[in-house]
């Protein structure tokens, strides 16, 4: 089952659940990955989502969310703030578990050799690499720095 569909199916057994808060975040969810193949569309290639670019839609969703829980709880709105995080269990749902430390650091290094990467030239290449292999399974806002120590 692709991750449309298990999307698709926990929508629907929510909306039998008559669980709200979890079916709005679903419906959200959807929304995003109908946006994206509608911004596709022009392309004669992408004639559908995959699954690569919908793991990259959740990932952008949690983040937004962690950083929308972090304002909240600056700003002292905590029951803002618990529906954020409730949101971002529903996401994590469908994302697929995140790597150790020890794990990024050993795909990085499997990623340089493999791509034969020697300056900082070759970041694009790595990143490239490491974003079709764990798309979804780390954040490569913090991978991209220590692809950068690594390269210099």
């Amino acid at each position: 089952m692709d991750m449309r569909e298990r999307v698709n199916v926990a929508l629907k057994q929510a909306m039998k659940d008559k669980a709200a808060d979890r079916l709005s975040t679903l419906r959200l969810i959807n929304a995003a990955i109908k946006d994206r193949e509608i911004a596709a569309r022009g392309d004669s290639e992408a004639e559908s989502v995959g699954d690569a670019e919908v793991l990259a839609i959740l990932g952008k969703m949690a983040k937004q969310r962690m950083e929308s829980v972090r304002a909240y709880e600056e700003g002292g709105r905590l029951d803002l703030a618990e529906r954020e995080r409730a949101e971002i269990a529903v996401i994590e749902e469908f994302l697929p578990r995140q790597l150790t430390d020890a794990e990024v650091e050993a795909a990085i290094a499997a990623a340089i050799d493999k791509t034969g990467a020697t300056s900082i030239r070759d970041m694009g290449k790595v990143m490239g690499e490491l974003k079709g292999r764990y798309t979804g399974q780390m954040d490569f806002g913090t991978v991209g720095p220590m692809i950068k120590t690594r390269l210099s």
